[in-house]
């Protein structure tokens, strides 16, 4: 996995169009094609789908959208929400639904189960919880009015969040959801570690050729990701160029601990992770450091707001000294949430755990960007709900994978392998088909 992948889960696949539908479409797939038009796409083609099935690609209220329906097709769906784009992602989400690549090869399993499966872009990059959970769930009317009968949520990172989101707003619309590596709980909590760790990393850092490049003020991004007028590179380029700018020297601080294991930089790093709530891992840290890093400017227009305040925080990890303690909390940024943007975050979205309908989660036990314990806070909120009977979560061992920023290895986020994304898959359509709950070992 990449670092741009590991950061940007799971993104959006761009690629190049796939062939144009070749062969005669069938009596029902030509039905399948009206019933669409009439039911709002435009912009409509047909591509072929593995197995005699039929792939369309169009857009709904302007946003693109690509769905695969296999041959035979029984009723059954499956929507996916892909997770957190850096700001300057181009939106459009792959034309090919069942592709290795998309949705982690999920949205594969399901089609060769008899599933038509799809997913939509949102309405922007950056943060959003909001357009994501609303654009997911059109798509999911659309498949209805297609003629599908029930329909499941699946996603990936923020995409995760989204499926919880849906299954707390919108009881049974869903005949179930998959949540993989998501913000499950609290958009709060997690914008406040990354927060919380950029603000140390600032203080940590400063005047040592570690410091973060660009902005300091926590509440600006550090570097924007829109190329400037009469840049030769496009937002693609730009936005790894920028990436790797924050990334580098975060990566050479790990270097320089390695070496020094008692040392100033080893410290350093104990510290950051301590106080953001990560592993001392170059993954760890520097996937948090780049999301908030780039994204800040994004968070705050979209939240309406800054949606994190530390006033009055008083900050303390045994990593620290009590007087190291005084200077940190003397010399930290302190700056002050919005209530606004609160409000928005509780909204898009802190969960009430009153979910409907089963809803199976799937976390590694580290995880780079999401930490497991989102899946802790969800599993008390949804207790505290008296829905615990519709929710399983499963824990997997983290994933490792070297980097292409300094070669190193690290923890990935969303590390599954296809192994454990099929069984995650399959406990919920089982749990779904049969009422009862997967067992404890269904996905390991």
């Amino acid at each position: 996995m990449s670092l741009r992948s590991a950061v940007l889960p799971i993104a959006i696949a761009i690629v190049a169009p796939a062939a144009a539908q070749t062969a005669p479409l069938t009596p029902a797939q030509t039905a399948l094609v009206a019933k669409a038009r009439a039911s709002g796409a435009t912009d409509l083609t047909t591509r072929p789908a593995p197995g005699g099935g039929i792939t369309l690609v169009g857009k709904l209220e302007g946003d693109q959208f690509a769905i695969a329906v296999p041959a035979g097709w029984k009723g059954d769906g499956l929507v996916y929400a892909h997770g957190y784009s850096t700001p300057g992602t181009p939106v459009a989400v792959s034309e090919d639904p069942v592709g290795a690549n998309t949705g982690g090869g999920l949205m594969r399993f399901a089609y060769e189960d008899g599933v038509a499966v799809g997913h939509s872009a949102y309405d922007k990059d950056g943060l959003g919880v909001e357009t994501g959970t609303l654009n997911t769930k059109r798509l999911r009317d659309f498949l209805v009015k297609l003629g599908a009968r029930r329909v499941y949520a699946t996603g990936d990172s923020m995409g995760g969040g989204i499926v919880v989101t849906l299954l707390e707003t919108d009881p049974g619309a869903f005949a179930g959801g998959l949540a993989r590596c998501g913000v499950v709980a609290s958009w709060k909590t997690l914008l406040g570690q990354l927060y919380d760790m950029r603000a140390a990393y600032n203080v940590l850092t400063a005047g040592t050729p570690y410091a973060l490049p660009g902005e300091k003020d926590i509440r600006r991004s550090a570097l924007s990701t829109t190329p400037p007028a009469g840049s030769a590179m496009d937002a693609k380029t730009y936005g790894w160029t920028q990436l790797t700018r924050i990334a580098t020297p975060v990566l050479a601080l790990f270097d320089a601990g390695k070496k020094n294991p008692g040392g100033r930089e080893a410290r350093i790093l104990r510290q950051v992770a301590a106080i953001g709530g990560f592993d001392v891992d170059p993954g760890s840290i520097a996937f948090p450091l780049v999301t908030v890093a780039l994204g800040a400017d994004d968070m705050a227009a979209t939240a309406g707001g800054l949606p994190y305040g530390n006033i009055g925080k008083v900050y303390a990890t045994d990593t620290m000294t009590p007087a190291e303690a005084a200077a940190f909390n003397r010399d930290v940024q302190r700056v002050t949430a919005s209530p606004a943007a609160l409000d928005y975050m509780t909204r898009w979205h802190e969960a009430s755990g009153r979910i409907a309908d089963p809803l199976l989660t799937m976390h590694n036990s580290i995880d780079s960007l999401v930490p497991y314990a989102q899946e802790t806070l969800l599993s008390a909120a949804v207790k505290k709900a008296g829905r615990a009977n519709l929710l399983a979560v499963y824990v997997v061992p983290p994933l490792r994978a070297p980097l292409p920023v300094g070669g190193v290895e690290a923890y990935t986020h969303c590390g599954f392998t296809p192994a454990q994304s099929k069984a995650a898959w399959t406990a919920l359509h089982t749990w779904v088909d049969t009422k009862q709950r997967p067992a404890a070992d269904a996905v390991k």
